[in-house]
């Protein structure tokens, strides 16, 4: 008998197994972890368990092994539209948003305020109920997270944080599946960060310890992260057994870490301060004088774009800068938020050791 999905199905369902068979044909093998993440909100991986975002990076594994090296089609997305909202620019959010979303046989549809009526004459409440009845999830970059909060609030859809004041958790997922690529786990890293208190570290302060990993942070007097966010960041390493240092000398913070991370000192929006800051954050630049500092199988990471001031050409350019490929990873991370924020689909490959 020639075997194809309609001679499967009468099998399934002649075993009495048909449900469970049927999902394993279509979507793979039913995933190892207690995790259903489908319909959910993205606005901050604080609200995310150890479980959850181990899947999230189980997911984006699994999609980039099957799409990129196994070259599988996978239309998991097929019906399905993205609304993107960006109040900000952006070359990887949204590059990454709109690429996988298409690769995954949807349809990524891009909107700035000068495309459509938000913040001009339609209210954000409204803009949330119209995309909900057009679109099946959102992805917005935002100024302000509070409007995040408000769109969740009003949209039936899953919201997903493109980026905010607060936080920038797509960039972190896809900072921890580089790591987790490189290192081949993640538990027990070091991270040491040197810069400005801002939305990326603050990701990172709210997701580490759920991860087995510490912190070490240097910032300047006066841009220390959120205070409120500090304290969430200490209760969780004091549940999860981890280390949190805060400190105003970088070469303490990169002292035995594995890994080296920065981040634009002018944010989007701050250009007024950049003076300012410059002054600041003298002394601040990651070279191979603060790697002398950190362990032997250290790394570097930079969300990007990279400025000179930041980390010199030395650092940046060197074997141990794995930015590029924390840059595409974004793709894949962002990728497998869609597939289980909007899907059945489950991982086949084998959960990777975290």
């Amino acid at each position: 008998m020639l075997f194809n999905r309609r001679n499967f199905v009468t099998i399934a369902k002649l075993a009495g197994t048909g449900k469970q068979l049927l999902r394993q044909f279509w979507y793979g093998t039913p995933a190892q972890m207690n995790v259903d993440l489908k319909g959910r909100d993205l606005l901050t991986l604080q609200n995310y368990t150890a479980d959850e975002l181990k899947y999230l990076l189980w997911m984006a594994s699994d999609l980039k092994q099957r799409i990129k090296h196994k070259g599988e089609n996978l239309p998991l997305m097929q019906g399905k539209s993205l609304a993107m909202i960006f109040e900000k620019r952006s070359t990887r959010t949204r590059l990454s948003a709109e690429t996988g979303f298409a690769l995954l046989g949807g349809h990524p549809s891009f909107l700035t305020t000068q495309d459509i009526h938000l913040g001009t004459n339609e209210s954000l409440t409204d803009t949330a109920r119209v995309l909900s009845s057009m679109t099946n999830a959102i992805l917005a970059r935002v100024y302000n997270h509070n409007d995040l909060h408000l769109m969740a609030k009003e949209a039936t859809i899953p919201i997903i944080n493109g980026l905010s004041d607060l936080y920038h958790p797509l960039q972190i997922l896809a900072d921890y599946l580089t790591l987790q690529e490189h290192y081949g786990g993640l538990k027990g890293l070091t991270i040491a960060w040197v810069g400005d208190g801002n939305n990326v570290l603050q990701s990172f302060m709210t997701s580490a310890a759920q991860l087995g990993m510490h912190l070490r942070i240097a910032t300047p007097r006066g841009f220390e992260p959120d205070l409120r966010i500090t304290k969430i960041s200490e209760q969780n390493s004091k549940e999860y057994g981890t280390k949190l240092l805060l400190t105003t000398d970088p070469l303490e913070a990169a002292d035995s870490a594995n890994v080296l991370v920065t981040d634009t000192w002018v944010s989007m929006g701050q250009e007024e301060e950049k003076k300012e800051r410059l002054k600041a954050f003298q002394g601040y630049q990651i070279t191979m004088q603060t790697a002398k500092s950190a362990a032997s199988n250290w790394t570097f990471l930079h969300c990007l774009p990279r400025k000179p001031e930041e980390v010199d050409d030395e650092v940046f350019y060197s074997p141990q800068s794995l930015v590029f490929q924390e840059a595409e990873n974004r793709k894949w991370t962002i990728m497998a938020v869609m597939v289980s924020l909007l899907t059945d689909y489950s991982p086949q490959l084998q959960k990777p050791t975290f």
